[in-house]
C-alpha cells in the first residue's frame, strides 16, 4: 500500500478577520508562510501558531517570533525608508533653490 494515502493533508485555516488590522496582518503573514512551505509538518506548526493567536493564547510579538522561522524573504515584505527629515515647505524650497543655483554654476 501507498503511505501517501494514510497521511492526512493539512489544510490552511480560513479565520481571517479584516476588521481587526493587527490580526489581518498576522493572517497575511501566516498565509504567505503556509503557501511557501510544502512540508506538512511545517504547515501543521503554522496552523498551531495561528490558532494560538486566534484563541488569544499569545500576543503578536510571540506570534511573529514563532512564525519567522517558517517565513522566507521577510526583508522583502517591508519597505525600508530610513529616517525622514521633517522641514517646512519654505525651508525645503530654499534648500532646493540653493542646490539648483550651485548646480548651475558648477563647472562640468
Amino acid at each position: 500500500m501507498n503511505d501517501d494515502n494514510s497521511i492526512e493533508k493539512v489544510k490552511m485555516l480560513l479565520i481571517d478577520d479584516s476588521s481587526d488590522f493587527g490580526f489581518h496582518a498576522a493572517y497575511l503573514a501566516y498565509s504567505k508562510a503556509w503557501i511557501e512551505n510544502i512540508d506538512e509538518g511545517a504547515r501543521h506548526e503554522l496552523n498551531k501558531i495561528m490558532l494560538s493567536l486566534a484563541e488569544n493564547r499569545g500576543d503578536y510579538s510571540t506570534f511573529y517570533q514563532k512564525i519567522n522561522q517558517y517565513r522566507k524573504n521577510v526583508s522583502n515584505d517591508y519597505f525600508d525608508t530610513g529616517r525622514f527629515k521633517a522641514q517646512k515647505k519654505s525651508a525645503w524650497r530654499k534648500s532646493e533653490a540653493k542646490k539648483l543655483r550651485i548646480s548651475r554654476h558648477k563647472k562640468k
